[in-house]
């Protein structure tokens, strides 16, 4: 159970990298557990994309201590999909955006607003981003620069060897 709450810990932290280095140390018997099969299903609806199915699995978890877990895995894949929504959108409906966010109501989405992004604006029905994408412009990189110091640091080597 402790390796399973762990592996939910990790996926509630979006550590995708450290879920995957932890299953890879685990023994196929392990893999066998349904408190690491619950975390795996997890983390595959969650890469897919299936939000649906991550926040409907708390009405099936493999042990009562998983629902604090669960509750913070939801606000995980809200703040995912509220990051892709600001990039992805200047603004939604109050309705669009609370489905989107899978939130049951309009006051759900209000309270989230209020607390994990005061930046947007909700007016006249709508949620706007734009105040999201106000940001600073991507710097130029300097690629002939970055190409002649390459380029000085493998003539360096090739004397070198």
């Amino acid at each position: 159970m402790i390796l399973g709450l762990n592996l939910l810990r990790l996926l509630v932290q979006n550590r995708i990298a450290e879920f995957h280095t932890e299953l890879e140390l685990l023994s196929s018997t392990a893999l066998e557990n349904p408190c690491i099969k619950h975390a795996v299903e997890l983390e595959q609806s969650f890469m897919e994309g299936a939000y649906n199915r991550v926040l409907s699995a708390k009405q099936n978890v493999p042990n009562e201590t998983y629902g604090y877990f669960m509750d913070l895995l939801a606000k995980t894949v809200r703040d995912e999909i509220a990051g892709c929504s600001e990039k992805a959108y200047d603004y939604l409906s109050i309705k669009d955006a609370g489905q989107m966010l899978l939130f049951t109501s309009d006051q759900e989405l209000l309270e989230y607003v209020k607390e994990e992004h005061p930046e947007w604006e909700m007016k006249d029905g709508f949620v706007f981003f734009q105040k999201a994408k106000d940001s600073a412009p991507c710097k130029e990189i300097p690629s002939l620069q970055l190409i002649n110091q390459t380029l000085s640091y493998a003539r360096e080597l090739e004397r070198i060897v």
